[in-house]
């Protein structure tokens, strides 16, 4: 009798952990615990919370490795701890925080990255009524970032014009995840209550929701599966046992499946490829990662393979295609972050398909999310939706061939609005200019009017 084995393009593909001399180490990380990620990154940089006061980050450009220096420069212009921050998707050199200090703000990052110590935001945002806890930046509307805090609401920012565009309070709870759709059309969260919740943040509505969607009381988490109209939960079942389901956003009377994972503790942090369909599990206190395949059709999802290691995680973050070794095959790339000696530790984890050929393998490589939006703020906020503007990844493309027309480059300009405070200061020192050119003339006995 023999086997089926199923077709895929992924079946084999496997992680190549780094030499030492390619981590990155020495981060005295900060202390804060919650729901975030810990790690955000983007072609350019990585982030994490450091210890100390003003909420220091560190920004570190990837070609930096070894040891971390701690006269290095940071971000730290906050008045608590850093909780979440998030990089801006269209714009590599803007990243936004939040704190327990109840602010989110935006920092711009210099070209080579940080030269000095950055205490002054871009931009400050308040509204939240308790601590911000994570943050989002948008899939396809530029400068458009969704929030939420410890006062159970969920909002949405304009960070440009620095003024906030929606704001929900439908959660008596702690929320313990947000995350757009696909398009940005609607927001999905996971909540304390263990009720799964989406959201139309231009209508400021419930479009959907799930009154128990894990029985367990542990943290759950959320992610969106492309533009299929499906949805991944991960939680806990009543014996604490991990368990992954989906979803389909038209029906969420029952999950299309349910895979139970495992006993371990940690909660999973799922990261979802719409290029490949691989959907990769990382979980905290866990040293392992595991990697499925989605399909469109019943059981939705298979089990490609798993990494092992001893090392556990603390967080991790996937980084955009277009930073990925694409010639060595290389179809996605984890920052796993570690505490070692008491020290944190990012180890750049490759995820790799074997191919004999060296030329570009254009069927585990289809078009990917170019860098560029798809629809401005005020444009998405006036009902306008647009899938991702999508790129070639092949090096002998011209420019790469992008399924849809882009914009101009949005990272070449960004001019957040002036801050009251911003306004009054300018204001003071105009009329001190005034006076001393005043006195001047009155001195030279010229008239001042």
């Amino acid at each position: 009798m023999s086997g089926f084995v199923r077709a895929s393009k992924y079946r084999h593909v496997y992680v190549e952990a780094p030499k030492v001399e390619d981590t990155y180490k020495g981060f005295r990380l900060s202390t804060a615990t919650g729901e975030q990620q810990y790690i955000k990154g983007n072609t350019k940089f990585f982030a994490v919370a450091l210890q100390g006061g003003g909420g220091p980050i560190a920004v570190v450009p990837f070609e930096h490795k070894g040891s971390y220096a701690p006269s290095t420069p940071i971000i730290a212009g906050h008045k608590g701890q850093v909780l979440d921050f998030d990089f801006n998707p269209f714009h590599e050199h803007l990243i936004a925080s939040a704190s327990e200090d109840l602010t989110i703000k935006v920092w711009g990052i210099p070209p080579d990255g940080l030269t000095e110590t950055i205490t002054e935001p871009l931009v400050d945002l308040h509204g939240h009524g308790r601590k911000v806890t994570l943050l989002r930046f948008h899939p396809t509307a530029n400068n458009v970032l969704g929030s939420i805090g410890g006062d159970f609401v969920v909002k949405v920012w304009d960070i440009e014009k620095g003024s906030e565009i929606g704001s929900m309070d439908i959660h008596d709870q702690l929320i313990q995840d947000l995350v757009w759709d696909y398009e940005g059309k609607i927001w999905g969260t996971t909540c304390k209550d263990k009720r799964v919740r989406l959201g139309d943040p231009r209508a400021n509505a419930v479009v959907g929701e799930i009154p128990e969607a894990h029985q367990g009381a542990k943290s759950s988490k959320l992610a969106f599966l492309g533009e299929t109209g499906r949805f991944v939960t991960l939680g806990f079942t009543k014996q604490s046992q991990r368990q992954l389901k989906i979803w389909d956003v038209r029906d969420l009377t029952k999950s299309l499946t349910k895979v139970d994972i495992d006993q371990a503790a940690g909660v999973i942090l799922p990261f979802f490829d719409p290029d490949t369909k691989v959907l990769y599990l990382c979980g905290k206190g866990d040293g392992n990662i595991r990697y499925y395949e989605c399909v469109d059709g019943k059981p939705f999802v298979f089990s490609l393979s798993e990494y092992r290691s001893t090392q556990a995680a603390k967080g991790a973050c996937f980084l955009p295609k277009r930073g990925l070794n694409i010639m060595k095959c290389e179809t996605a790339r984890c920052l796993k972050l570690t505490s070692q000696a008491g020290q944190g530790v990012v180890e750049p984890l490759a995820f790799i398909v074997p191919r004999k050929s060296d030329a570009f393998q254009d069927d585990i490589f289809p078009d990917t999310f170019s860098g560029l939006h798809s629809l401005t703020a005020d444009e998405w906020l006036a009902g306008n939706d647009a899938p991702p503007n999508l790129v070639s990844l092949n090096p002998d493309a011209k420019g790469g061939a992008a399924v849809v027309k882009p914009r101009a480059n949005p990272a070449a300009k960004f001019t957040p609005v002036k801050t009251t405070m911003q306004l009054q200061k300018e204001l003071d020192d105009a009329h001190k200019l005034i006076d001393k050119l005043t006195t001047r003339l009155k001195e030279a006995g010229l008239p001042t009017s």
